[in-house]
């Protein structure tokens, strides 16, 4: 049975965003010094648009929030293999409002921030992992799962998702993460 293309697109755009606010965050790291706020800034908002797209192709409903325990308790009810991640996740939460605003505390430490983002980009490979391994037919946008609508049997939608994205994570084939 196909899949709704409603929910493609949504799924797809929000995995797109997350992919976008790894860029970023990735891109911030290579500053000299490293902008560590906005790293984890984008680290934060990395995770939560991986967990919300993977609430989207499950058809979960979620509220606008950026607290990365409550639509993570929604995407553990859905998968409980994703908890470990999401807990490991969770404190990323602050990172949404910590250090935006003038007068905030210091910026956090670059080892804080390198670690942010490593956790962000487990949270966007696990969220899409769990997600395309259960459709046979991936809409995503480019640089995320693809770039047009392919049909693929649920072996071959594992391995493309699986190149795609350690790609944009920055995971070479043999599994090490290229230095960043």
């Amino acid at each position: 049975m196909p899949h709704d293309p409603e929910r493609i697109a949504e799924t797809r755009s929000w995995f797109a965003k997350a992919s976008e606010d790894l860029r970023a965050a990735t891109f911030e790291l290579t500053a000299d010094p490293p902008l560590t706020a906005d790293i984890v800034f984008h680290a934060q908002q990395a995770v939560e648009k991986s967990i919300k797209g993977f609430l989207s192709w499950h058809d979960r409903i979620f509220r606008k929030t950026h607290n990365l325990v409550e639509i993570g308790e929604a995407a553990a009810a859905v998968d409980p293999t994703l908890e470990p991640l999401l807990r490991r996740a969770a404190p990323l939460t602050e990172y949404a409002w910590r250090f935006r605003y003038p007068g905030d505390l210091d910026e956090p430490p670059v080892e804080e921030a390198r670690e942010a983002l490593t956790i962000a980009r487990e949270g966007l490979r696990g969220s899409a992992c769990r997600t395309a391994p259960r459709c046979k037919t991936l809409a995503a946008p480019q640089g995320v799962l693809g770039r047009r609508r392919t049909r693929f049997s649920q072996s071959t939608c594992r391995k493309q998702l699986s190149t795609e994205v350690s790609g944009i994570l920055g995971i070479k084939k043999s599994g090490r993460s290229k230095k960043g």
